[in-house]
């Protein structure tokens, strides 16, 4: 099978986690065997060719106002200019018609359009070439991703978002099936009228690492509970949310924070934490970073897609306090590998941090099960072997000119 995998980046430029487990699936499916190349937008004019891994990475210059890669928060008037400019942005057509030209793959797996637009969705079927979408986040929706403003997840869109975002839904019926990563996700979109007679299923990223067991772990020195976050430090990710709750407690525990996010957010965080008990290391290696906490906390304030960091804590055996928020619940149960709380009573993700500060048992048992909780989450395989049997599908009935009455499984997490 060729495929072609097109993303609005490519390691080494990442933008969040769907760009690492894209790489990891690409690489997977070359090592099945199976002929591989990724198209992703690029800072630099032209279409460029380079091997990553050994396979074959096309970045094609972004038609638009800047490169969205920056610790520097770009105006916003520029941010409304680009915004725009990518409700559909004819001008990416003509790279992506080039490296389909050269390619001339069997499928086109869409992840995220950020930077190409549903632009590309014309030109793949005007190529004649199958388009598999798949669903990482709220682009489709909302210009940010996010569908996050003034503090809170959005419960409807706003006018801007409904404007810039008028012509999607029509739009999305091009495709020949639509994958979201979580349960939540895809419901989201596809109940603002997406997607309409397209196959759909949920399958599930898969955690990029192994994890280890508990036992491993460097015990906290003098009984002190070490809780930790590790990702984007951005409002819509709760971190604010967090060192606030944590700070008003009286704990005998630290929290640490990894990971990075645009300078004036960092400088604003850095000035609220207290040294003595909040930590910012910046970007950590995963065996590094859980090797030193107890306790994982995933805080969103918005309808996170999906939330791999928190199988990645549980795969290391720690339990989790996360948001009710988007797929969180889908990976987090309460009581189970973790507490829940909830954005709308501020106070809920303090009581769950001072319920594991001092339950010790509780904290043993959720972290004894934390790992079993997600062992389906847990194999690249099982993900490939899902995706390959979709893209298989949709070739076949492709090729008997009648993709769309395929019918696909819903995959779910098992309990």
């Amino acid at each position: 099978m060729k495929l072609l995998f097109l993303n609005s980046f490519y390691p080494p430029y990442v933008g969040g986690g769907a760009e690492l487990i894209l790489q990891r699936s690409v690489e997977g499916f070359q090592q099945r065997g199976h002929d591989v190349a990724v198209l992703v937008t690029g800072p630099e004019q032209g279409v460029r060719q380079e091997t990553v891994n050994d396979v074959r990475v096309y970045r094609a210059g972004l038609k638009n106002f800047y490169w969205p890669l920056t610790q520097q928060r770009p105006g916003p008037l520029a941010r409304f200019g680009w915004h725009f400019r990518d409700q559909y942005n004819s001008a990416m057509r003509a790279p992506l018609r080039q490296v389909l030209q050269q390619e001339k793959p069997d499928l086109v797996v869409c992840h995220n359009l950020s930077g190409w637009s549903v632009a590309a969705w014309d030109e793949i079927r005007a190529s004649g070439v199958p388009i598999v979408q798949v669903l990482h986040d709220m682009y489709l929706l909302c210009p940010k991703n996010t569908l996050f403003k003034k503090g809170q997840s959005c419960q409807k869109l706003c006018g801007s978002c409904a404007a810039l975002r008028r012509p999607h839904a029509e739009q999305s019926a091009k495709v020949d099936a639509v994958v979201g990563v979580s349960r939540y996700l895809l419901d989201t979109i596809v109940n603002k009228g997406y997607f309409g007679g397209v196959p759909r299923q949920v399958i599930h990223n898969a955690s990029l690492i192994a994890g280890s067991n508990a036992e491993t772990a460097t015990p906290s020195p003098d009984g002190v509970v070490r809780f930790g976050y590790m990702g984007t430090l951005s409002e819509n990710k709760g971190v604010g949310w967090l060192i606030e709750q944590f700070q008003r407690l009286s704990l005998n525990a630290t929290l640490t924070i990894a990971g990075k996010g645009q300078l004036d957010y960092e400088t604003q965080l850095k000035a609220m934490a207290d040294p003595q008990k909040v930590s910012f290391v910046g970007y950590q290696k995963p065996e590094a970073f859980y090797q030193n906490i107890d306790v994982f906390v995933a805080p969103s304030l918005w309808a996170e897609p999906f939330g791999m960091v928190a199988v990645e804590a549980c795969a290391f055996q720690k339990p989790v306090i996360a948001s009710r928020m988007g797929g969180l619940p889908e990976i987090v149960r309460d009581g189970v590998n973790g507490l829940l709380c909830n954005p709308d009573d501020r106070d809920s993700l303090g009581r769950a941090l001072q319920c594991l500060h001092d339950d010790a048992e509780l904290r043993k048992r959720l972290s004894l099960l934390s790992r079993t909780a997600v062992a389906d989450l847990l194999s690249m395989d099982t993900m490939l072997d899902q995706y390959l049997a979709l893209f298989e599908d949709v070739l076949g009935k492709a090729q008997h000119g009648s993709a769309k009455q395929l019918h696909v499984p819903h995959t779910q997490l098992s309990n």
